[in-house]
């Protein structure tokens, strides 16, 4: 019986991973021409590289480099996202209204560039994304990875959510982005854990489409 139940999440993860192959080089090769026009804009905007590495925690607590555009100056202080963030998983995180109207719980933050906060409101930012899917490192669905230091900070519960690889969308990103509270975030993330499926998956992929066009939680 046990021989029987690991077969089909066998063939489902086979499967799931081979459509993020697909899906991420099909992806890089159709917004190659968008990529090089956004590394040009984000070289221009301010000084720096166009991409930014920075250490995430995906599967199982392994720790990563993920590859984003780079959207904040190359001199700000990290301090202040590390106190946001630890304002956030506490529940203490404070909420303000952006500019649709709606309650969002993101953090301000004045480092951000011109471009910068354009890539981040349409999340073109994540973009380079799809090289880490390619190389296996995330999903193309799945909890968003955090950084070590968040890591630190997480209970048990939240712990769950490093039970799949990462993904470069997932529930919470189609429920609400920043509308959501950590623990929301959190919870969803487990109920795409415990449902999982590549119907799921595809439903989530979808509706990615309207809730990045609709801006909602940003």
């Amino acid at each position: 019986m046990t021989g029987r139940s690991r077969a089909p999440q066998a063939v489902q993860g086979f499967v799931k991973r081979l459509l993020d192959i697909v899906g991420s080089l099909v992806g890089l090769i159709v917004t190659s021409p968008a990529i090089a026009a956004i590394a040009l804009a984000v070289k221009l905007d301010s000084p720096g590289p166009a991409f930014f590495a920075q250490t995430r925690v995906g599967l199982n607590r392994r720790r990563f480099t993920l590859f984003k555009f780079r959207t904040m100056r190359t001199d700000g202080d990290e301090s202040l996202h590390k106190e946001y963030m630890s304002e956030l998983v506490r529940g203490d995180a404070g909420s303000r209204l952006n500019k649709e109207g709606d309650v969002v719980y993101l953090l301000d933050d004045p480092r951000v560039t011109s471009v910068g906060a354009f890539l981040r409101r349409t999340s073109l930012d994540e973009l380079p994304n799809l090289v880490n899917v390619l190389r296996g490192e995330m999903s193309l669905v799945g909890p968003r990875p955090p950084i070590p230091y968040e890591v630190e900070m997480y209970d048990r519960r939240s712990l769950g959510r490093l039970a799949v690889k990462p993904g470069l969308t997932g529930l919470a990103q189609v429920r609400g982005r920043g509308s959501l509270t950590f623990k929301e975030i959190v919870e969803l993330d487990l109920e795409y854990i415990e449902s999982r499926s590549l119907l799921l998956d595809l439903r989530i992929l979808l509706e990615t489409i309207p809730s990045v066009l609709g801006r909602r939680g940003v």
